[in-house]
């Protein structure tokens, strides 16, 4: 599931025809709650995706389809006024005149409007990532592509409009960019070589079915005049802005704190945070030293990894493999009551498109909230190339050990992130549909990596020395996302500096060097990656407590099927209708 909430750009004058006298709805619930919607709705269909378009295509509004975001800071000033003024509509719309889940739904609105102004107003990644274009604008092409919702001809022509507008983000880019990290500048530096090829390469692919002549001929000289673009924004950033980016990426504790509160509604200290982490981190390594050491005593535990590194599928059976684990897990949560599956039907296993095969090994593809034009998913696999070398292809599927289609499967598909799209349809609201807490949708499928192997889930046929190292596997994963947890507070509060962060991830996140490096990059930019780990510490803290309110008459799928109704909403909210109090959320 995809994440799709940006930030907002309105005219006054729009604002001032929204200027109703909300305040006066106090005398009625049902009039409170009409004004919440009218004012929700406008927000949404007038003013959030007209600037947002590139969402408007991700979740299903094609009338968007041939605009893209202004990058420009005359969109950026307007964009935040109208944030302000938004705030100021619902702020003065009063909680107590709404039903429980309509006020959770102004709370999680509001608070996205807050996260939205936090991120323009004092991170300013606007004027501190450069990658922000280069692959923003990728990203505009590719909602375009990856999904074929409508014919090809007018997908292209559609790419084409939004082609024509891509140059001038790059000017804007020169002029917003002050100061960047030089962290940021050298990772857009790393990326813009595949955005390059991007547009040489995959671009031309998706489209060569077109049939319309005309448009074919214009996309020759639209993506010609991208591609030329962006080469040089590539060489501007590593001649002009390289050398001048000195600036710091680290959120400090208040903007830190701020942030977590508005995305996740947690509020908790983040010594707290860090305390409780660091006791399921040390909690997770004795398991994972338990199982090493049982399964061979004279092997360090890493090399018991190399062991299970190397038993996968044939790269020709990898997705049979996959979709053999979809059968059992299946059968797993119907026989065992795990969770309600709304649907049977499944997702498209297929491999990836050409286009995403560079940066992905499997992903889900869910369509939008309101897509109708295509409306299958997909569970895309990387399978080797034909003329790589034998030990390209053994450190590729590698990434497909036994543990690992266990883990990715359960995961992206059953009960993760597509079980969770199959409920989309009972969401309570637009605002549900619409925005999405991370605690939640990463919380979940990370959460059930876990939860279906405490409950039983196992290989069909696997004997118990490769039912071990399935749960090795998932340990270690596990503790890749407690190292996440806390770097991501240690950099951006605590002065950490990439270079602890990296060996952290090796020495207590039992991962391999380049895995620390690469996840400490993301860690600079993406503050809040911690967010994997305390979604999942809410959720069985959530369990535990409605089953100690419930005693006896708790039912895990009754639970699983409560949490996925009210949506991919904060944990908070979540807690205030299962169990009805301000308990905390850890």
């Amino acid at each position: 599931m995809r994440s799709s909430l940006r930030s907002v750009v309105v005219s006054l004058a729009l604002l001032a025809t929204l200027s109703v006298p909300v305040r006066a709805q106090r005398i009625s619930a049902d009039g409170a709650t009409q004004t919440f919607g009218f004012v929700a709705d406008q927000y949404f269909d007038d003013v959030y995706f007209k600037f947002n378009p590139t969402s408007g295509t991700t979740v299903g509004y094609h009338q968007y389809d041939t605009q893209l975001e202004d990058y420009s800071a005359g969109a950026i000033a307007k964009q935040t006024a109208a944030l302000h003024q938004y705030q100021t509509k619902l702020e003065a719309i009063p909680a107590d005149g709404l039903d429980a889940p309509v006020a959770a739904d102004r709370e999680i609105l509001l608070n996205s409007i807050k996260s939205q102004l936090l991120s323009l107003e004092t991170i300013r990644m606007w004027q501190k990532n450069p990658d922000n274009y280069s692959s923003g604008v990728t990203g505009s092409i590719f909602t375009l592509m990856e999904r074929p919702y409508a014919p090809v001809n007018a997908r292209l022509r559609a790419a084409i409009a939004r082609e024509k507008l891509i140059p001038q983000v790059f000017a804007e880019a020169r002029k917003n960019l002050q100061n960047p990290p030089k962290i940021y500048t050298e990772i857009a530096l790393e990326q813009i070589d595949g955005n390059i090829s991007f547009f040489q390469h995959d671009v031309p692919l998706a489209f060569a079915d077109a049939t319309d002549a005309a448009a074919k001929a214009e996309f020759a000289k639209t993506n010609a005049a991208v591609v030329e673009a962006m080469k040089s924004y590539a060489a501007w950033m590593k001649t002009d802005l390289l050398p001048r980016s000195g600036g710091e990426f680290r959120f400090g504790v208040d903007t830190y704190r701020k942030k977590l509160l508005y995305d996740e509604m947690v509020d908790t200290p983040l010594d707290k945070l860090l305390a409780v982490n660091d006791a399921n981190m040390k909690a997770n390594q004795a398991e994972f030293a338990r199982i090493a050491k049982d399964l061979d005593s004279k092997k360090t535990p890493t090399e018991v990894l190399a062991e299970l590194a190397t038993i996968h599928p044939a790269p020709d059976k990898l997705l049979d493999a996959f979709r053999d684990s979809f059968n059992a897990e299946i059968t797993f949560i119907q026989s065992h009551h795990i969770i309600t599956l709304p649907s049977s039907v499944r997702p498209v296993l297929e491999e990836t498109p050409p286009f995403e095969r560079a940066t992905t090994s499997a992903s889900m593809d869910s369509p939008g909230p309101f897509e109708t034009g295509s409306t299958k998913a997909y569970f895309n696999v990387t399978l080797p190339e034909k003329d790589w070398t034998p030990e390209h292809v053994a450190e590729h599927m590698a990434q497909f050990n036994v543990g690992t289609i266990v883990s990715t499967s359960v995961h992206e598909a059953f009960p993760g992130h597509f079980t969770q799209f199959l409920w989309q349809d009972k969401f309570p609201s637009k605002i549900r549909k619409l925005t999405m807490a991370a605690t939640d949708v990463e919380g979940w499928a990370h959460y059930c990596e876990q939860m279906m192997l405490d409950e039983g889930f196992s290989i069909p046929g696997a004997d118990e020395r490769t039912l071990k190292l399935v749960r090795l596997g998932q340990l270690q994963d596990a503790l890749l996302r407690n190292a996440r947890f806390t770097v991501a507070i240690k950099m951006h509060t605590e002065g950490w500096t990439t270079d602890q962060a990296e060996q952290y991830f090796v020495t207590e996140g039992y991962q391999s060097p380049s895995v620390g490096k690469v996840e400490t990059k993301r860690g600079t930019s993406d503050a809040t990656y911690l967010y994997y780990t305390l979604g999942k510490l809410e959720i069985l803290k959530l369990r535990a407590d409605v089953k100690a309110k419930q005693g006896a008459r708790f039912n895990l799928q009754d639970f699983h099927d409560t949490l996925m109704r009210q949506g991919p909403v904060p944990i908070k909210i979540v807690r205030q209708a299962m169990l009805h109090d301000g308990s905390p959320v850890l």
